[in-house]
């Protein structure tokens, strides 16, 4: 019925290409037009102004030799003042980008090592978008933005990437608890080195506070014994503390069998082994 009466619609969004005689005459903004078929005009087509986007999977090969596929993603759209250059001047305006992207990519990762190139993704799609500006500016295309989405290598390559990060982290987690165990082992050696310390002193106090307690004994006893010398008290104490030792280990039902030399001359040898390391014990340290 559009066609009876010469009326046409350009939907929003889209400019019209108007056709005389096969000839270009302008451009139709969005709306309805009137195109008298019969005078030899048409709609040759429609340019749309909306973003687009084209993927591309490019594979190509870094500086180190290890094969890559660099994925880019490029949105682009028409240019409302230049639409006829647009419609006329290119055929297949993803097919041209396509072809550009390649060349750009395929001459820019070349030159970076398989790290590089991960490090440096937005220098490389400052790269292909410059480029593509300046080639497509001509055809009446405008790039927005141009993207590298993801650089894939091979899977063999992946896979001895992460196990080369792995490696390297075992050995750091290695070094670590090495560290740790010697961090432990010092403190360790530290604190028995320390109860070791307090251990004997707290052993030298302990033959100090006896002797001087033995000491007192003595000299009390002698004071309120008149003629017994300082010996014949040590014997008679010792001779009392061991006689209540055995008591003692008597007494307990639990302590096991010890069998001792008994007699008067054996209390004396035990006595005299006593005395000596007692006043071997309240010697000074050198």
């Amino acid at each position: 019925m559009g066609n009876l009466v010469c009326c046409v619609q350009v939907d929003q969004s889209k400019l019209g290409i108007k056709e005389g005689f096969g000839k270009f005459e302008k451009v139709l903004q969005p709306g309805c037009h009137c195109v008298p078929w019969f005078f030899g005009k048409r709609i040759a087509g429609h340019v749309t102004l909306r973003l687009q986007q084209l993927d591309i999977k490019c594979e190509t090969k870094t500086k180190d030799n290890v094969f890559v596929n660099v994925v880019a993603s490029i949105q682009y759209r028409a240019l409302a003042e230049r639409a006829s250059d647009a419609f006329y001047k290119l055929t297949d305006t993803r097919t041209q980008l396509q072809a550009y992207v390649y060349d750009v990519i395929r001459a820019s990762v070349p030159k970076l090592n398989l790290d590089d190139a991960f490090e440096q993704k937005n220098e490389i799609a400052k790269v292909v978008e410059q480029e593509l500006e300046k080639a497509m500016s001509a055809y009446g295309y405008e790039i927005v933005q141009t993207l590298i989405t993801d650089i894939e290598p091979d899977e063999h390559v992946k896979r001895a990437m992460n196990e080369i990060n792995a490696a390297a982290r075992m050995r750091v987690a290695s070094n670590e608890k090495a560290e740790a165990e010697k961090i432990l082992q010092i403190k360790r050696a530290e604190g028995e080195a320390e109860s070791k310390y307090l251990s004997g002193m707290g052993i030298a106090r302990q033959r100090q506070a006896i002797v001087d307690g033995l000491r007192d004994s003595v000299i009390g006893f002698s004071v309120n014994v008149p003629g017994t010398t300082a010996k014949d008290v040590m014997d008679m104490v010792l001779v009392t503390q061991y006689f209540d030792t055995m008591k003692d280990i008597g007494a307990n039902s639990k302590s096991s069998a010890v069998f001792i030399t008994h007699g008067p001359g054996a209390v004396r040898d035990v006595a005299s082994q006593i005395r000596d390391g007692l006043l071997q014990g309240s010697l000074p340290h050198q």
